[in-house]
């Protein structure tokens, strides 16, 4: 998976099945303040060498983007980020700076946010203006490895309804500007602003996507395929299906028991005969909202009938789900990344851990402080 690869064309490259890749977008903040700074450019230029390649930029300078190399276990992901986010941590403090866990700062004004030096995100900011700059929220990535790109279409139109799972474990978005939103996770609010972001259509197989991505981009809709912030799409140069629907955890472990159970999920859709359902997509969007506004509280209508159809909580969807994965959590060892799910059905995602900290002390500095600290909890 290269950069050049990612960059061809839609091709799809063959990875080998269920391999993993992890991308983690930490805010950068000052050590003084713990407000947001735009200090990612910094920390990328005065990485040592063997941490630069798994330092990115992001849309805004004060999102620094670490990501692991091709895993081929959680456990592999696991060893790559404790190394590369201890060796990053050790260069934030080296330049005054916290890099922070959750998809979005509680007090930090997006008009003071300045954006990366890229002519892409330039483009994006001169057509979003106003939607753009208030979308300075982080993200959790997973890639899962595809052997062709049929079977990643199979599984991205099969996933949809259930993204919601995935949304209400990691949901960490509740402050916006020092407002509490009443949401479990207001930066899927923020991110559904943008065009082509969020629910997809379903798509089919392959050809059909790819003459749908030729559509798009005939008729200037699209100038690649990263223009599509869909909340799970195929990723044809990198050969996987990267989910996209997460929030960013706040715990090192909540991280790994999510991309345990996605890649179990991903790997039991991929070799299953569930059929292909056009779902309606009343149903997408509720179950969406579920999530975003009361997390693991919230209401799943199972529109495919895999967990065994009806009316159920997130809590309970996201058991059974962990119950039907089973078959392949003992195919690929993960017994032990999956029970750290436990921890999040107990006491709940970040967006939680953040109203009781706040409700605590009633302020949003020690709630900062309290996270970072719990984040290698």
């Amino acid at each position: 998976m290269t950069v050049e690869a990612e960059q061809d064309s839609l091709t799809f490259v063959s990875s080998p099945s269920y391999t993993l890749g992890v991308e983690l977008e930490f805010q950068t903040l000052d050590k003084e303040s713990l407000n947001l700074a735009p200090l990612a450019p910094i920390l990328l230029e005065t990485a040592p060498a063997i941490l630069r390649p798994r330092l990115t930029h992001e849309w805004i300078r004060s999102i620094l983007e670490i990501r692991t190399g091709i895993c081929t276990s959680v456990r592999d992901v696991e060893n790559d980020l404790l190394q590369t986010c201890s060796m990053a941590e050790e260069l934030a403090a080296d330049n005054n700076c916290l890099l922070y866990a959750a998809s979005l700062h509680p007090f930090a004004r997006s008009e003071d946010q300045l954006l990366t030096n890229d002519i892409r995100y330039e483009r994006i900011m001169e057509e979003l203006q106003i939607v753009g700059r208030r979308f300075i929220s982080q993200g959790f990535h997973v890639h899962v490895g595809m052997i062709d790109g049929d079977t990643a279409i199979k599984v991205c139109d099969r996933i949809q309804p259930y993204l919601p799972l995935f949304l209400a474990l990691s949901a960490s978005s509740p402050f916006f500007q020092g407002e509490d939103t009443g949401l479990m996770s207001y930066r899927t609010k923020l991110f559904e602003a943008l065009p082509l972001a969020g629910i997809y259509q379903e798509i089919g197989n392959w050809e059909k996507f790819l003459a749908e991505i030729k559509l798009l981009k005939d008729a200037g809709v699209i100038e690649s395929i990263k223009d599509l912030w869909w909340d799970a799409r195929p990723h044809p140069g990198f050969g996987t299906i990267e989910i996209r629907a997460c929030d960013l955890p706040t715990q090192f472990g909540d991280i790994l028991g999510l991309t345990a159970l996605i890649q179990c999920f991903v790997a039991t859709l991929a070799e299953s005969d569930l059929p292909a359902v056009v779902c309606n997509h009343q149903f997408l969007r509720c179950n969406k909202w579920q999530a975003v506004r009361y997390g693991l509280e919230g209401n799943f209508f199972d529109p495919l009938g895999f967990l065994g159809g009806g009316n159920m909580s997130l809590r309970e969807a996201v058991l059974r789900l962990v119950q039907k994965v089973q078959p392949m959590v003992q195919r690929f060892a993960s017994e032990r990344y999956m029970n750290m799910l436990d921890r999040i059905l107990k006491e709940g995602p970040g967006a939680d851990c953040q109203r009781r900290a706040y409700a605590e002390n009633n302020d949003f500095k020690k709630v900062i402080k309290q996270l970072h600290e719990n984040f290698w909890a």
